[in-house]
């Protein structure tokens, strides 16, 4: 395995005590409040693999509640995230899975309010990196790492093209780029990582194009 920063081994600055079974699982649920956009007042987190077997040692559980309560990795808070946001009164329940997945340290995160809910899968990959692999039944490729643009839109001719027009008018660079569809011709959602933030103008200009439905960003 190549490394590119020494950070790729020891992991971020963080509350322990494991990169992937503690920052990762933070970066989890913070991806996961950053997409719902709000505090949620319920929780439903399924752990499977590694994250299932040693979650309470580890500090699995309350690392993705404290992503939830928009912690960061290195917030001493997350050390009591779980009676905080019982305080808060938003209902936790966590579920150990015996389903085997693709990878160890798996969660899904559904979580919701009397407005919506959302449901995410991520892993951590190693030195609190992730990677979220389904959105609302969407399949995907974000690492949570760069600032991103999750596009819904109609699955039509131009809408792609659309969106990358805006993109490059605004000089913003795309690192990473996916498109995932449930089906042809219905809904589909567009993963885009850029180099820099994204301004809520442009954001903005993004959802007056054609077929284009909710633009969502995710800050580095």
């Amino acid at each position: 395995m190549k490394y590119r920063s020494v950070f790729d081994i020891i992991g971020p600055v963080m509350i322990g005590p494991s990169s992937s079974h503690t920052a990762g699982a933070a970066r989890i649920g913070r991806v996961a409040r950053s997409l719902f956009g709000r505090e949620p007042k319920w929780a439903n987190i399924s752990l499977y693999g590694s994250f299932a077997k040693t979650y309470k040692g580890h500090g699995t559980d309350v690392a993705i509640v404290g992503g939830l309560l928009d912690f960061d990795t290195d917030d001493v808070r997350i050390i009591n995230a779980i009676d905080i946001a019982k305080e808060r009164g938003i209902k936790l329940r966590f579920i150990e899975e015996d389903a085997i997945t693709d990878h160890p340290n798996t969660a899904r995160v559904i979580i919701g309010d009397d407005k919506g809910e959302l449901e995410l899968v991520g892993i951590s990959i190693g030195g609190g990196k992730i990677e979220v692999i389904e959105l609302n039944g969407f399949e995907l490729k974000l690492s949570g790492n760069h600032p991103a643009i999750l596009v819904v839109h109609n699955d039509r001719f131009g809408a792609i093209a659309s969106v990358a027009n805006v993109l490059a008018k605004y000089e913003i660079n795309i690192g990473h780029m996916e498109v995932a569809r449930k089906e042809a011709g219905k809904l589909a959602l567009m993963t885009i990582e850029v180099d820099q933030n994204i301004e809520d103008k442009i954001l903005h200009e993004l959802e007056q194009l054609t077929n284009i439905l909710k633009v969502t960003k995710i800050v580095d």
